[in-house]
């Protein structure tokens, strides 16, 4: 999977999974522009990357703004030349239950997850069409977005509102060759440490240990490394005839997410449905289809 010659962006990738996927980029051959918001953070993330014998460079900005992206599109064109990859994976938590979010925390979230993704795959995608080489854009989706989670109204908004677009981006830059996929990953990072029942094993990587095959394969848990070949796979060229996707990946776990579709379809005689009418065909009908919220989580072994 050799991606030299090739130029990726990875917001948000000073520590955790962002540096795992820059890192692993780096290690294929990709010139990499390294984006956090501590300078010292993102220099020591550069400093890791190039001591192994990769190439990048470190532009700190958050995230959210025009102005942001295009600083990372021009620190990549004008540090290598040309950009081929982003990587939309800078994000915050601002976790609290519906009735305690402020307009603060809420707007927090989507400033970072949703209008990043948005801005940054804005200006590279202006500069990918400008090349006339085709592209990847990758962006970092959630289970929560999939599937919701207690506490976390703004941040399931956000990752919900990332896989949305990502495929109306398939469908619209397809013509200039630009692949827009999201990525679902799970893995031990600061972002996970507050989620209770992945703490037993969060622990353990702590202590050096292996994690125990129900977590990295029925729970899809694993270290940032873990998912980080899934980016590199997508970043290269034999991904080109993948694009509008949502693929999840864990500890051993590779996963292919469906689109929403309708489960159970009922039609009217040509009167449209009443009230009435929908309560007689419910429980026949459609009750015994409902789905789920939440990850429904296996049992872990005794």
């Amino acid at each position: 999977m050799d991606l030299t010659g090739k130029v990726a962006v990875v917001t948000g990738s000073g520590r955790g999974l962002g540096l795992a996927y820059a890192t692993e980029l780096a290690r294929r051959g990709a010139a990499v522009v390294v984006n956090d918001v501590e300078a010292a953070v993102a220099d020591a993330a550069v400093a890791s990357i190039t001591q192994a014998g990769g190439n990048a460079v470190a532009e700190v900005v958050p995230v959210g703004t025009s102005e942001a992206a295009q600083a990372l599109v021009d620190r990549a064109v004008g540090e290598f030349g040309r950009l081929d990859v982003l990587v939309n994976n800078a994000g915050i938590l601002r976790d609290t239950t519906l009735w305690k979010m402020t307009d603060e925390q809420f707007d927090a979230v989507i400033t970072t997850h949703l209008r990043g993704t948005f801005t940054c795959t804005r200006a590279a995608a202006i500069r990918m069409r400008e090349q006339g080489e085709g592209g990847r854009i990758i962006c970092v989706g959630s289970p929560t977005g999939q599937v919701g989670n207690f506490g976390q109204t703004n941040y399931a908004a956000a990752k919900a509102g990332i896989v949305g677009m990502v495929r109306t981006w398939a469908m619209e830059l397809a013509r200039a060759q630009i692949t827009v996929n999201a990525v679902v990953p799970v893995a031990a990072t600061a972002m996970t440490e507050t989620v209770p029942f992945v703490q037993p094993y969060i622990e353990l990587l702590k202590k050096g240990e292996p994690l125990p095959a129900f977590a990295r394969q029925e729970m899809g848990f694993g270290t940032p490394e873990d998912a980080a070949g899934l980016v590199a796979f997508l970043a290269s060229d034999a991904a080109a005839g993948i694009t509008g996707q949502a693929v999840g990946i864990g500890g051993d776990r590779l996963a292919l997410w469906s689109h929403p579709s309708e489960v159970v379809v009922e039609f009217a005689d040509g009167t449209g449905w009443s009230a009435d009418a929908i309560a007689e065909v419910w429980p026949k009908s459609f009750e015994g289809s409902l789905q789920t919220v939440g990850q429904q989580l296996p049992e872990p072994p005794k």
